[in-house]
């Protein structure tokens, strides 16, 4: 039976105070902050972070699939599944599908996985959940929403988690949701939404699934389930005869913000960094209905060490400078005419060089054993001048050390300064790119820096994405 083999996650490092938000608008902020994702990343670049946290050092010519779901996709009309596992590196000749516009987008992804995996249509299948949803400015969602990913490595082979049970529940009921022309979430009287929707919804999931099974809320170790705030997460627990102080897995309401469809995934690799083997995991989702989940804990919960995971993600942050720079990253005001052409994508180009692009694969010349980065790929080695005698090596998941660097305050981005750097890659090979997630006045010549996939620019509606610097994270 498939079961879920490895996980990690994925938080950006910025975050913005609520206290911040409270004092532009007036009233109180009730203390506490969320994750912002920076003007360079968004559910694409998001769940890339959370699939390479998940993967580690495993074969990736094992994986089969990979779905992607979120409510927050980049493209209406693209798959980004596709460039996801692109910037991954995985065999051309898998399948991919994206999973969206709904909040149980990622138990959606994560059922036809698991299907696939039992049918015997995929060996594994890689599930990714990001959302970087945008809320109206001076609004409760505006406290309350935050971004981040998790990802999820299904296969019926040494797994960390087995599944006891399933359910689902269909619901036509409407909460919160977006048309085609809305840019910013929509709900309804809390009342109603609630009491009749999220308290009634979830718990009737959960109960079903509870009954089937012959167990009751004293049977887990942790419940996971998802809720659209701290009060509502407590009261649904209690519903369901959890124990909210030693049952219920903190949903990060006051450090991360409710992260749409990647929430309870987003908890699930939080309980995993403290489950035992043995434990009972009740994990539950919401949105046009529910899905829920029993998962048992294997002794190979051990391969979760060594992961990002969420506590270090928490531990490693930054804070926004205040809420202005937030209204810049997220383009919520108009701004000045660019006083400089705009960027231009070449979608031949970028087709041509698709693999040193998206999955930052280098040259290393067989004769010499350097490695070269090029755009376009030269055909002599820069080293010995041998003539097409490379092998492909990808350089996405290697650290390296900064080699120089420069500053540039009227640069046109939205984080300033802009930081161009030169970086050696461990192992041989010396990228140039920019930097991002940083302290301008804690970069220094040797420092260590780590790759990460970014959108490096807009042109004709194109996201070009691309890989840039930051300082390692903890």
């Amino acid at each position: 039976m498939a079961g879920i083999t490895a996980c990690g996650a994925y938080i950006p490092i910025y975050r913005l105070s609520r206290d911040d938000i409270a004092r532009v608008w007036g009233g109180g902020g009730g203390g506490g902050e969320k994750a912002v994702a920076n003007f360079d990343e968004d559910s694409l670049t998001m769940g890339v972070e959370a699939a390479i946290d998940c993967l580690g050092s495993s074969d990736r010519s094992l994986i089969d699939g990979l779905y992607f779901a979120s409510t927050t996709p980049p493209y209406r009309e693209k798959q980004s599944a596709s460039i996801i596992a692109a910037a991954l590196d995985l065999r051309a000749n898998i399948f991919t599908a994206d999973f969206t516009d709904s909040l149980r987008a990622g138990t959606s992804a994560f059922r036809a996985a698991l299907d696939a995996v039992n049918s015997g249509s995929a060996r594994q299948v890689l599930v990714v959940v990001a959302d970087c949803r945008l809320p109206a400015p001076n609004t409760e969602f505006e406290m309350l929403f935050g971004d981040g990913a998790a990802a999820f490595l299904v296969g019926a082979d040494d797994t960390i988690l087995d599944i006891e049970g399933a359910s689902s529940l269909t619901s036509e009921f409407i909460d919160t949701w977006r048309t085609e022309r809305d840019i910013y979430p929509r709900t309804w009287e809390d009342r109603f939404i609630l009491d009749e929707g999220y308290l009634k919804i979830l718990p009737q999931t959960v109960t079903s699934l509870l009954k089937s099974r012959g167990l009751t809320a004293k049977d887990f170790s942790k419940a996971v389930f998802y809720a659209p705030d701290a009060r509502r997460h407590t009261q649904a627990a209690r519903s369901l005869g959890f124990d909210a102080k030693t049952q219920l897995q903190d949903a990060m309401f006051n450090t991360v913000g409710n992260t749409g469809a990647a929430l309870a995934p987003i908890m699930l690799v939080a309980a995993l960094e403290s489950a035992r083997s043995g434990d009972r995991i009740l994990f539950a989702t919401y949105g046009d209905g529910g899905d829920a989940y029993i998962f048992r804990v294997t002794p190979r919960i051990e391969k979760m060490a060594g992961k990002r995971g969420i506590k270090r993600h928490l531990e490693s942050k930054l804070k926004l400078s205040g809420y202005g720079k937030y209204v810049h990253f997220r383009s919520l005001m108009t701004w000045e005419a660019e006083r400089r052409p705009p960027e231009y994508s070449s979608l031949t180009s970028y087709w041509r060089d698709r693999k040193e692009i998206l999955a930052l694969i280098g040259n290393k010349c067989r004769q010499c054993g350097q490695i070269q980065i090029d755009f376009p790929r030269q055909h002599i080695c820069s080293w010995c001048q041998a003539q097409d005698n490379f092998e492909p090596v990808r350089l996405s998941d290697k650290k390296g050390v900064l080699f120089t660097f420069s500053m540039d305050e009227r640069a046109r981005i939205l984080d300033l300064p802009s930081i161009i750097c030169v970086v050696d890659i461990d192992g041989g090979g010396r990228f140039f790119s920019q930097m991002t997630d940083r302290e301008p006045d804690k970069i220094k010549v040797g420092m260590s820096v780590e790759l990460t996939f970014r959108n490096l620019h807009d042109g004709m509606g194109v996201h070009n994405y691309f890989w840039k610097v930051r300082p390692v994270r903890c």
